[in-house]
């Protein structure tokens, strides 16, 4: 996909093609990595109809990470890996830029002692995502043909190519971010991890890279908590709120209490 991307776009350099690329690419990370892929699938931060959920998390396999249960298992393997006291710098982010792009971009980790990872009822016995597993990669090429009959091969390479580019190597930049440098609102006592807030990419990454704020609470459909940290994520399932389409939004205060949390407040590091 980079290689496509890099010649495609040298040879049809055309401003619809560029416009076409920054709208998919805004539209799969909001709808399907942060509300669909991370707030519904993994965190079920908000409920919505059986056609909706599996609408945003149809979008989420567009970014090109991985099938739906390829992302959960990775998730809840960091995220149960994350909160012991050691943690390999694998699942951490823990090594430096260029060896952490070298692992999570071409690597895959393999565990003496996997824990369980045990896939809940919900998703379990959802054979839609079982399909999307068995055929994620495929799910480009029906969005392929619909833009090379619009636009030509241009808009293959901006609106494909460069899409999925840009979602996965932005995918790891801001987990390494969020892992190593920013700001801290809360601290998880115990935890090897400390998630990190990154200000100045809230736009971006539909407020995903509030970090910190989500490790302390995991479950909230909110991720940008305090005044001025926008969480465009949030903005649109008030928004599908008031429609109609979802409801039961979890915050902070509706979470069960963790003991382990710390309020605090400190500079970027």
């Amino acid at each position: 996909m980079a290689v496509a991307a890099l010649v495609g776009g040298c040879f049809f350099p055309r401003w619809d093609a560029f416009a076409l690329f920054v709208f998919s690419t805004a539209f799969v990370l909001l709808f399907g990595h942060s509300l669909g892929s991370h707030r519904q699938l993994i965190h079920h931060s908000f409920r919505c109809p059986r056609w909706l959920r599996r609408a945003l998390i149809y979008c989420g396999v567009l970014v090109g990470l991985a099938g739906p249960l390829g992302i959960l298992r990775q998730h809840e393997l960091r995220d149960y890996a994350q909160r012991l006291p050691v943690c390999h710098d694998y699942l951490r982010h823990g090594r430096g830029f260029w060896t952490d792009a070298w692992w999570q971009l071409h690597c895959e980790l393999h565990l003496s002692r996997s824990p369980s990872i045990r896939i809940e009822p919900l998703v379990a016995n959802d054979r839609f995502l079982y399909w999307l597993e068995r055929t994620w990669m495929l799910q480009q090429l029906p969005v392929a043909a619909i833009f090379y009959l619009w636009g030509g091969w241009a808009f293959v390479f901006w609106g494909v190519c460069a899409r999925v580019t840009a979602g996965v190597l932005g995918h790891w930049l801001i987990g390494w971010f969020a892992h190593n440098h920013g700001a801290m609102n809360y601290e998880v006592r115990g935890a090897a991890v400390q998630g990190r807030n990154i200000p100045w990419t809230s736009l971006l990454t539909m407020g995903e890279s509030w970090h910190n704020n989500h490790h302390a609470f995991p479950g909230s459909a909110r991720l940008g908590l305090a005044p001025g940290e926008w969480d465009p994520g949030w903005w649109m399932l008030r928004l599908l709120e008031r429609v109609g389409l979802v409801w039961d939004l979890r915050l902070p205060e509706s979470l069960p209490p963790r003991p382990e949390l710390v309020e605090i407040r400190s500079s970027v590091m």
